[in-house]
């Protein structure tokens, strides 16, 4: 009798067991990330953007082979994450990029090409010429519409800092939202490249990016309830700043939240001594991607976050020794292009970040 059922609890256990495994197989999942290029800029002179030092006879001697390499970088890095997880990013968004141009041929990158990349992009009015834009992959994401934001001042609840004048003439990067369908539900995805802390400018400008992104959001909300939201970018803030707590209504943790918060799983990790960007030996996570309320909390059969990193972590800050410095003054840091002025042929001054969403 005992051996009956010891027989019984082995193959109890083993079917078990084998309907966990076809469970995790039959998982869903979505990879939604974002990564800072790093000024990748073409060869030819554009004279409605400010990009004289990024052509051959310009000061970073931009040639059409650093060019090659700076692409080639890029897809590298894309095609270990995608060896990382098993798939291609949904959602991809990138900022400091040229144009269009620049995209397509990082698309059409050999190391990358079968992802069929689908690209979002608008010429926004930046000084700098650099804009954001967003990839796709057109097999796991419906494409509806999509929107440039720009970065106005009217009706701001920010206490601004620059004068009436100085607000006229101020340009920066718009921010970029598409909508779409994966599966039948609903998703916006803002991708956005806050002002930068170069040059004196305030906290200010980037808590209005913040408000700005935070306003259209909730629009949305109302357009389309229950749409999922994720929020993306190069924040030149931190997850503890004001921008992303005060105005983006960034939470810690998915249990503190409240309708219309946004969760940021990047704070916790930012405490855990993870980073995407040190500057001067500090470590800092500007490269965020904070989600809605209807996102965070989803509990339906809808799509929802998954721990990526130890079981522990919502979100994942991809650094592989081939992307970090491995010698001298910067080592242990993002491998850049560029360094005091000259080309050491790295990839960006910034680690890729995302999240995985599953159902």
């Amino acid at each position: 009798m005992k051996k009956t059922f010891h027989i019984f609890l082995f193959f109890l256990l083993a079917a078990m067991l084998l309907s966990g495994t076809q469970a995790r197989a039959q998982r869903i999942n979505h990879v939604i990330g974002f990564y800072n290029l790093e000024n990748l800029f073409d060869t030819y002179n554009d004279p409605s953007h400010n990009d004289e030092e990024f052509l051959p006879e310009g000061s970073n001697q931009w040639t059409e082979t650093k060019y090659a390499k700076k692409i080639h970088n890029m897809a590298e890095v894309i095609r270990a994450m995608h060896d990382d997880n098993g798939l291609w990013h949904t959602i991809l968004g990138v900022s400091e990029i040229e144009n269009r141009l620049v995209l397509e041929d990082l698309v059409s990158d050999p190391q990358i090409a079968e992802a069929n990349y689908q690209i979002i992009h608008y010429d926004g009015p930046d000084r700098r010429g650099v804009d954001v834009a967003l990839l796709y992959d057109p097999a796991k994401f419906k494409y509806l519409d999509s929107e440039s934001i720009p970065f106005t001042f009217a009706g701001s609840k920010v206490k601004i800092t620059l004068n009436k004048e100085a607000q006229e003439n101020f340009r920066t990067r718009d921010i970029l939202m598409v909508h779409g369908l994966i599966g039948e539900e609903h998703f916006a995805f803002y991708v956005c490249h806050l002002p930068s802390r170069i040059g004196g400018k305030g906290s200010d400008l980037r808590s209005r990016g913040a408000e700005i992104i935070y306003n259209h959001s909730k629009k949305m909300e109302k357009k389309y309830p229950g749409i999922k939201i994720a929020v993306m970018g190069d924040m030149n803030d931190n997850p503890t700043d004001e921008s992303q707590k005060k105005w983006l209504h960034g939470k810690a943790t998915i249990a503190e939240m409240e309708p219309g918060d946004f969760f940021d799983p990047f704070e916790t990790m930012l405490a855990d001594g993870y980073g995407s960007l040190a500057y001067r030996g500090e470590w800092n996570i500007y490269d965020i991607i904070q989600v809605n309320y209807n996102l965070a909390t989803c509990t339906d059969a809808g799509f929802k976050l998954r721990r990526v990193v130890r079981n522990k972590y919502y979100g994942r800050v991809f650094n592989k020794p081939f992307m970090t410095q491995q010698s001298g003054q910067y080592k242990g840091t993002p491998f850049r292009t560029f360094s005091n002025g000259a080309f050491i042929g790295g990839y960006s001054d910034h680690y890729p970040t995302y999240i995985v969403i599953t159902k």
